[in-house]
């Protein structure tokens, strides 16, 4: 297959180009290279994707653009079979600080691909979305029922996006499939996330901080999981112009998974607590039966073994990875 991966240099879209490339695929890669994390992981992504190349699989080929350009964007996506559209202005917080931004991306941005995509010959757009289009949940575990009040630009946008993709299926037969990303981690994640912060800083002998008091609870998805699912769509069309969730076998409290973090590297640690964020969720727990009923999703990997398989990675990779994690 012909692949596209908008914001392929990113955490969640380097992981799919790679191994998309080690499945045998033809592999395009869309990136800008926003500096809005350290650019030195966006390059390892990179490097994974061109080693899996290297390696006799698929192929791999970057291209430095954004998304909102779109004559670039109409050119990739006339040349593919898949747009897997991951490319997005990430994070909550950010977004409260700058609200314009995420909107011009993960919005503008995302009109450019869905119109690219209706005037070409494509199978279907995959496009990334969030469970941050909840906001305050009515009840848990979240199906996609559920009213979705985002209490976050970012949030907002991500709504938008999906919706866009639903329009764009229902009134031009596109085929799309928006993915609700619960949380997302793993090897190479962005540094400014809670299980990269709690691991670096408890590596190095600082106690982990948590941002309220700690009751807040998650839905971490490993990135794996996360891939299964994504790879499920190149071999189903069940799920056309559907939104589904994508989370994990489980949820944990933030300060449970700082004491799991800490007991594992430096158990004599205290925790320390800072003042939460009003823009987080206060809660985020998956229903994925939908996805489970539609392409045979099943997360395999725990929240504790997944932070586990996560140390293990940082200590291999300490080397380039904690100097990025501690300076963002």
């Amino acid at each position: 297959m012909q692949i596209l991966v908008t914001g392929g240099a990113g955490f969640i879209g380097g992981h799919l180009a790679e191994r998309f490339v080690r499945r045998g695929h033809a592999v395009t890669v869309l990136d800008n290279f926003d500096p809005y994390y350290n650019v030195e992981i966006k390059e390892h992504n990179v490097q994974a994707g061109c080693d899996a190349a290297e390696a006799g699989n698929g192929s791999y080929e970057l291209i430095e653009g954004d998304v909102r350009d779109d004559s670039l964007v109409a050119e990739l996506v006339s040349d593919v079979d898949y747009v897997y559209h991951q490319a997005a202005q990430a994070g909550v917080r950010t977004s409260v600080k700058k609200p314009k931004k995420p909107n011009s991306i993960n919005v503008a941005g995302t009109m450019n691909v869905l119109d690219a995509a209706r005037n070409a010959d494509i199978e279907r757009v995959v496009l990334a979305s969030s469970s941050s289009v909840y906001g305050k949940p009515e009840y848990l575990p979240y199906d996609e029922g559920h009213p979705t009040t985002p209490v976050s630009p970012y949030g907002v946008s991500k709504l938008a996006g999906e919706q866009y993709a639903r329009v764009y299926n229902e009134v031009y037969g596109l085929p799309t499939v928006s993915l609700r990303y619960f949380t997302v981690y793993g090897p190479r994640m962005r540094p400014n996330m809670a299980i990269s912060n709690f691991v670096s800083r408890c590596i190095n002998g600082n106690p982990p901080v948590i941002f309220g008091d700690g009751s807040q609870t998650r839905d971490f998805t490993y990135i794996d999981d996360v891939f299964a699912a994504n790879e499920a769509l190149l071999e189903t069309d069940a799920a056309d112009g559907e939104i589904l969730n994508i989370g994990s076998t489980d949820n944990i409290d933030i300060k449970s998974l700082a004491v799991a973090v800490r007991d594992q590297l430096a158990p004599d640690l205290d925790l320390q607590f800072g003042e939460r964020n009003d823009a987080d969720a206060e809660h985020t727990h998956a229903n994925i039966s939908k996805a489970h009923d539609l392409i045979g999703y099943e997360p395999t990997t725990t929240i504790r073994e997944g932070v586990e398989q996560f140390i293990g990675w940082y200590q291999d990779n300490r080397e380039w990875y904690e100097p990025l994690v501690l300076s963002s």
